[in-house]
């Protein structure tokens, strides 16, 4: 890897969307793998690249992706199954790959895990297809994964396709969204494209928690809800938190996912499929953090938050997802060096 400069920062997203790049000849498509719900492939078309197929295997992310891109999309379902043979041509590689295997909330099994293993599925398609670019994305906890070693061996594997491998740790909460969302983000360019170093893209200024937590039918908490007033009264949080003093000011965060009772005043913690229980002050109430808001936490315009779908649905997909505003503008960095 040409440029290992591990980079530790913090980003917000929002509305901010970024005038569509002028982009180059050389890149005009991509194909979405571990695709999600889509927040990289809206990422890359904010940069006037067309997706030609994705692949996702689970199928509830899959009814939310064709929700927001049509029922005519191809789904090319598992990666590790797919015919390489029969994969039209793409300029860009984008993917999510399986982060429980490496995240410190998880066993860290790595590459043990079948999960894990995704990862060599990319690697094939990356060397048959003879892909111009790629743009991965993982947990922050897969840098110090077996003391380094998992990510020295990716970078390495990818190096040995003949990509310059660039890699840094980005936090969404830098880039327009009031999200504290640390990532390591792998950005491969084939060797043989002439191209200039590349460098991945300067924080920008943060946007106000007001202009994301804008659901309007978002859940009410009762303060003498019974189970709330049992959190408030545990060992971890008995007489340190004055909620009627919080209710004062808006957009406090209450993060009641762990035992203690954190706070936070104008970011929100990360988000994280199938935990919830983040909590919000405004006009004097507590409100339950909903999908629609999640959505806009992690990047997604709001045409894609108002579609309906279960609340709690979208809470879990939106902790899965990656950033629209980072992928955004990695993808815009990347367009610039060629």
């Amino acid at each position: 890897m040409r440029d290992i400069n591990m980079l530790y920062v913090s980003c917000n997203c929002g509305d901010f969307v970024l005038n569509i790049a002028k982009n180059t000849k050389k890149l005009k498509t991509f194909m979405d793998f571990c695709a999600g719900i889509g927040g990289g492939r809206i990422g890359l078309s904010h940069n006037g690249l067309k997706c030609v197929a994705y692949s996702e295997i689970d199928q509830a992310a899959d009814n939310t992706y064709k929700l927001f891109f049509g029922n005519n999309e191809k789904n090319l379902g598992d990666l590790m199954s797919i015919n390489i043979d029969e994969l039209p041509d793409f300029d860009i590689l984008i993917a999510g790959f399986p982060c429980q295997t490496f995240s410190i909330v998880g066993k860290r099994a790595g590459f043990s895990d079948s999960r894990g293993q995704i990862i060599y599925g990319i690697y094939r398609i990356l060397k048959e297809k003879n892909v111009s670019c790629f743009i991965l994305e993982n947990v922050k906890g897969l840098v110090n994964h077996e003391n380094g070693n998992t990510l020295k061996s990716i970078i390495k594997s990818l190096e040995n396709l003949d990509y310059d491998v660039y890699c840094s740790v980005l936090d969404s909460s830098d880039f327009g969204v009031p999200q504290m969302r640390e990532r390591v983000y792998f950005v491969g360019i084939k060797k043989d494209i002439p191209h200039k170093e590349f460098v991945f893209p300067k924080p920008i200024k943060i946007k106000s928690l007001k202009n994301f937590l804008i659901d309007e039918k978002s859940n009410v908490l009762p303060l003498d809800n019974p189970t709330f007033q049992k959190y408030l009264q545990n060992k971890y949080n008995k007489g340190k938190h004055n909620i009627n003093e919080l209710l004062k000011t808006d957009y406090i965060i209450l993060d009641t996912r762990q035992s203690d009772l954190r706070i936070y005043k104008t970011k929100c913690p990360t988000l994280r499929t199938g935990r919830h229980g983040i909590l919000y002050t405004k006009n004097g109430k507590l409100h339950k953090l909903s999908g629609m808001e999640a959505l806009l936490l992690q990047g997604f315009p709001k045409e894609y938050a108002v579609k309906k779908l279960p609340s709690n649905r979208l809470l879990s997909q939106a902790g899965n997802a990656m950033t629209v505003n980072v992928i955004e503008m990695i993808c815009k960095s990347l367009i610039e060096v060629l």
